[in-house]
């Protein structure tokens, strides 16, 4: 197949420019080493910091190269953790939410690229401030956490910035990539490729529960809600300006709008949100994906998703030069 060449895939010696977001409790080893294999670069979910996890994910992606990410203001609270990953040489460090000034040197350090996850104007100034090589323009549309700029204007807004103050910075796109077409359209907008999240959570590869994987086949693009309940009912006290995109369910049905009551309730209906997601329940607790779900209609495996992604999209590209 005819690559589809970007500076990102020049300078990072990719196939494909896609990586694979670390979501947290889904982007394992096995799914980074993948996409990793497919051609483009895995990243492992650091998640909130759970050393034993980590050291298991890194084994399962048996040596393939692949970085990490991951939530930066849960990373300062054990900085440790940065320490005991980077023994594992990862290609890359993304950290998102919070400031990453405490954590660069220790990154160039190893040797690892430095990439930035930005939700508005602000945090793009501020990572190309701390000089990452790569920053990401994540859009409302993703799963997750995240904030409120869409990213049709925001990625672009980001590309002429970023033109401007920091030409050798590459700029990827995050939220509602989920084909050829996304990846297209990110790339004509001005990244240099793409963060994709909720297509690559609904691999074979992902850590999720085969009922959560049907619940979002079965779901729209409408079928998404931003709301604090999820971390209210989990008792993470996330910074303000963040709120997670999560399957609208029994649980967002009974709680959003009543987070008030929902926090003076929390030491039951905590416990019922953590028993429901162990079980695998699709309606009694936080179904982690984004607006894509409205396009992914089979659970593939991740290495075809990022070959097939970036097929159709120079397709895509070749159509409209």
């Amino acid at each position: 197949m005819t690559p589809l060449s970007t500076r990102l895939t020049r300078s990072w010696n990719l196939r494909h420019p896609v990586l694979s977001a670390p979501m947290a409790f889904a982007a394992g080893g096995k799914l980074a080493a993948a996409v990793s294999r497919g051609g483009g670069l895995g990243l492992i979910g650091g998640g909130y910091g759970d050393p034993a996890w980590l050291e298991e994910q890194f084994e399962a992606a048996q040596g393939i190269p692949v970085g990490v990410g991951f939530i930066t203001w849960s990373l300062r609270k054990s900085p440790s953790l940065l320490t005991d990953v980077l023994k594992h040489r990862p290609v890359a460090v993304m950290l998102s939410f919070g400031d990453p000034r405490p954590f660069v040197a220790e990154v160039r350090a190893a040797g690892a690229r430095l990439i930035c996850q930005c939700q508005n104007m602000e945090h793009v100034i501020d990572a190309v401030d701390v000089g990452a090589d790569a920053v990401i323009a994540q859009g409302t549309e993703a799963g997750g956490h995240g904030a409120l700029r869409g990213g049709f204007t925001f990625i672009p807004e980001a590309a002429d910035y970023i033109r401007v103050n920091a030409p050798d910075t590459l700029l990827l796109a995050a939220g509602g990539i989920a084909d050829g077409r996304g990846l297209a359209a990110a790339l004509m907008l001005g990244a240099d490729g793409v963060l994709m999240g909720t297509r690559l959570w609904a691999s074979r590869e992902a850590l999720v529960n085969a009922r959560h994987h049907e619940a979002l086949i079965e779901t729209d693009g409408d079928g998404t809600i931003r709301t604090r309940i999820a971390d209210i009912a989990r008792q993470i006290a996330w910074p303000t300006g963040f709120t997670a995109r999560i399957r609208r369910n029994a649980f967002t049905n009974r709680w959003h709008g009543r987070e008030d009551e929902l926090e003076r309730n929390v030491s039951v209906e905590g416990l019922r949100y953590r028993q429901a997601f162990a079980d695998g329940d699709p309606e009694n607790t936080g179904v982690w994906f984004g607006e894509a779900a409205g396009l992914i209609h089979s659970i593939e495996p991740a290495g075809t998703i990022v070959e097939r992604t970036s097929a159709e999209a120079l397709a895509c590209l070749k159509r409209d030069a």
